[in-house]
């Protein structure tokens, strides 16, 4: 259902960025083969903007959002994206184009070139904020990279029509990066069933197939027999060896395939010092990133033996609800105990999106009393203390498997932050209240595993 919501949502600003873009030539209707002519006749009537035209050449088929013509008479592609056209934007770096985006704009590029309607390898996408950003793709990935994104492009063709054509097979893996996908059980049963060794963590795919291929190593009771030290040696004679597979990684995966293969329990490596308070509170935030929108800060509050799950919501998705319940949350901290609370959270995320709501909200809290709030010792990702100091007999160190490992389990059957983000989007349309109790509870869940964890910890 979530996939689904980014589809529509996609297609929503499309719609919504095609209203306001001018005159322009529509072939969205009908099938291939008709919309491949109309393209052509349209591109040979010198049409200047063309949406949704078909372009075919061999086995090649795309359909390009905007094929925009040039004053040499030449056309490039524009794609509208309902997300930033580049990646890893922040204060200090505009950012980098993101592959998808790049082999996407070759294909297309690659098809006016061939049908003789374009001449240079560049391409536009058109972002969330309308921003016309030029993907030039014959620079160079990066400034250590070798290859360019065309040269990048034409080996992904070449592995995509070699696994089409049956003449390349891969394998499944275990990754978090896949948990959106209909395919997800399907692989992660093969790889459980396989002993593959992408079932130990943050072993990916890119790494267990240099392994496969440079170790003959495919599985994980086997990984905790390789030599590192004999590794070692053919990587220094041969720098091709195990590329991007250094000593520590090896050494850390291989601790990891023993606790999976042999040990099968966690491994606490050493002591854990946790804050000894009167108050504790258990953090988790819902937010959903198609809407720039944090929709619930959830708060699981441990005052010695009494408990109980307050929260912070925006019962709309507009600014000012956004930012009252904010305000709501830290009106709620202040009344704390000075110095005698602690506060506990999985992962960097909710740290990450509040620096990005004080710079929209900026009466709420000041950048110093933020960074200080954070970087209080008091205040603790529990995901930074198990990465450091445990290991785990799980695929995934994810607060929800370590905590269905310890026992919990959330009353909702089907618990995660995007069917949350789903839920949340059907309640913006009915006011069902039900929606509501369904998201609320699943927060506090979350904010209760997080207990549980740190509760588990400090036992052991």
């Amino acid at each position: 259902p979530f996939v689904q919501l980014l589809w529509d949502r996609g297609v929503q600003h499309e719609e919504k960025v095609i209203s306001r873009i001018g005159k322009f030539t529509d072939l969205s209707k009908g099938d291939f083969d008709e919309r491949f002519e109309r393209t052509i006749k349209a591109i040979e009537a010198e049409k200047e903007l063309i949406y949704q035209g078909v372009l075919k050449y061999d086995n090649l088929v795309g359909i390009p959002d905007l094929l925009k013509r040039l004053p040499d008479g030449y056309y490039i592609p524009i794609d509208i994206k309902a997300g930033r056209g580049y990646e890893g934007v922040s204060e200090n770096d505009e950012g980098k184009p993101k592959k998808h985006y790049a082999a996407q704009l070759c294909f297309y590029v690659e098809l006016l070139k061939q049908l003789g309607f374009a001449k240079e390898n560049k391409g536009l996408i058109l972002d969330i904020e309308e921003n016309k950003i030029e993907y030039r793709l014959d620079e160079r990935i990066g400034s250590k990279a070798p290859q360019s994104w065309w040269e990048y492009y034409e080996e992904l063709k070449e592995e995509v029509g070699a696994l089409i054509n049956n003449k390349k097979q891969n394998s499944p893996a275990n990754s978090g990066v896949c948990k959106l996908c209909p395919w997800f059980n399907s692989c992660k049963n093969w790889c459980k069933a396989n002993d593959d060794l992408t079932n130990i963590f943050y072993l990916g795919r890119s790494k267990r197939d240099v392994i496969a291929a440079d170790l003959g190593v495919e599985k994980v009771k086997d990984f905790c027999n390789v030599n590192i030290d004999e590794a070692m040696q053919l990587k220094e004679s041969n720098k091709k060896f195990l590329a991007g597979v250094g000593r520590k990684t090896l050494e850390k995966q291989k601790i990891r395939a023993n606790i999976l293969s042999n040990i099968k329990k966690p491994i606490i490596h050493k002591a854990i010092e946790l804050p000894k308070v009167s108050v504790e509170l258990f953090f988790d935030i819902e937010a959903d990133p198609t809407q720039n929108l944090v929709y619930l800060h959830g708060v699981y509050e441990k005052r010695g033996n009494k408990e109980k799950f307050i929260y912070f919501l925006a019962k709309n998705n507009t600014a000012e609800a956004e930012k009252q319940a904010w305000q709501e949350f830290w009106d709620y901290i202040k009344t704390l105990p000075k110095n005698d609370y602690a506060v506990y959270y999985y992962s960097a995320y909710e740290k990450t999106a509040y620096k990005k709501m004080r710079k929209q909200y900026l009466d709420i809290i000041s950048e110093d009393d933020l960074e200080s709030f954070f970087n209080n010792s008091k205040v603790i990702d529990l995901y930074k203390v198990v990465l450091k100091n445990t290991d785990w007999p799980l695929a995934s160190y994810s607060i929800k498997d370590i905590a269905v490992y310890l026992g919990f389990k959330w009353r909702d059957k089907s618990p995660s932050g995007a069917l949350s983000i789903q839920w949340y989007n059907e309640y913006l349309k009915t006011n069902d209240e039900k929606i509501i109790k369904r998201i609320l509870d699943y927060n506090e869940d979350d904010c209760k595993a997080t207990m549980v964890l740190k509760d588990f910890l400090v036992k052991r």
